[in-house]
């Protein structure tokens, strides 16, 4: 079965799964697909590509400079994807245990390199994802490796990130991708939160244009931004302002009207 409708993708998924095999043996459980290739709306030219692979024990210094080397040469054949693959190893344990402890986990991430963190309680929306319409590219099915989440723990914690960003708003002034970012990140809070369920920031993006025209067309701006998040040649600050004022309204919107 291909896993998505896009051939190039599909072969890139194949040689990455075969590289970790290689490198991780036995000590790989199951590798996971989710993300807009999974629940639609995949923009080729901008989306990611989102991973969770499940390993037997944490990964060790030296696994972790083998899975840091074959992801650079396979995206050597594939560098169209060198900024655009976000994945993460972490231990099946880790996924029985994140409700109640935080646990090492190796993850690459666009614009970030390889590298250690632990998990906090945001990465049970990724879990929920995955539990929900996660693709198994290989291993188990995700249901039966990961603590189940109800939709109730996963709204709890979409109403906390929405408070979170507040913060994180604060690091886009300087990156207009960053700004796109924010704009169709908090559009698909406010969709969770008023729906009771994920969808793509495309799908997100456009309720909120219906929702709250007198932003849609910076909305419209920020699906384009997104489109052309290679283009460097802008005022990067001139934006920020207006970037500011939707998702601190978005904030407060939430907050006064859709905490339950």
């Amino acid at each position: 079965m291909k896993p998505t409708p896009y051939n190039d993708i599909n072969n890139f998924l194949d040689l990455l799964l075969n590289q970790i095999r290689g490198a991780l043996a036995d000590k790989l459980v199951g590798l996971y697909l989710y993300g807009s290739l999974v629940w639609g709306d995949f923009d080729f030219v901008a989306s990611d590509i989102d991973l969770i692979a499940a390993t037997d024990g944490d990964i060790t210094q030296e696994e972790f400079t083998q899975l840091n080397n074959l992801q650079d040469e396979v995206l050597k054949n594939y560098q169209e994807w060198e900024q655009r693959l976000e994945i993460a190893y972490l231990s099946t344990e880790a996924l029985r245990t994140f409700k109640t402890q935080n646990s090492s986990i190796a993850v690459r991430s666009p614009g970030e390199p390889f590298h250690f963190k632990e998990t906090d309680s945001g990465w049970l929306l990724n879990f929920y994802v995955v539990q929900e319409k996660g693709i198994a590219l290989y291993g188990p099915a995700p249901q039966t490796i990961i603590t189940p989440i109800s939709k109730k723990e996963y709204l709890e914690v979409v109403h906390k990130s929405a408070e979170d960003w507040r913060e994180y708003i604060t690091h886009s002034k300087s990156s207009r991708p960053s700004q796109a970012y924010a704009i169709l990140t908090i559009c698909r809070i406010l969709y969770s939160c008023t729906n009771g369920e994920q969808v793509s920031k495309k799908q997100a993006a456009l309720w909120t244009q219906q929702q709250f025209p007198e932003y849609a067309t910076l909305i419209s701006k920020a699906l384009r931004w997104r489109a052309e998040w290679r283009n460097t040649v802008m005022d990067i600050e001139e934006t920020y302002p207006e970037t500011l004022r939707f998702v601190t309204f978005v904030i407060d919107y939430i907050a006064e009207n859709l905490v339950r």
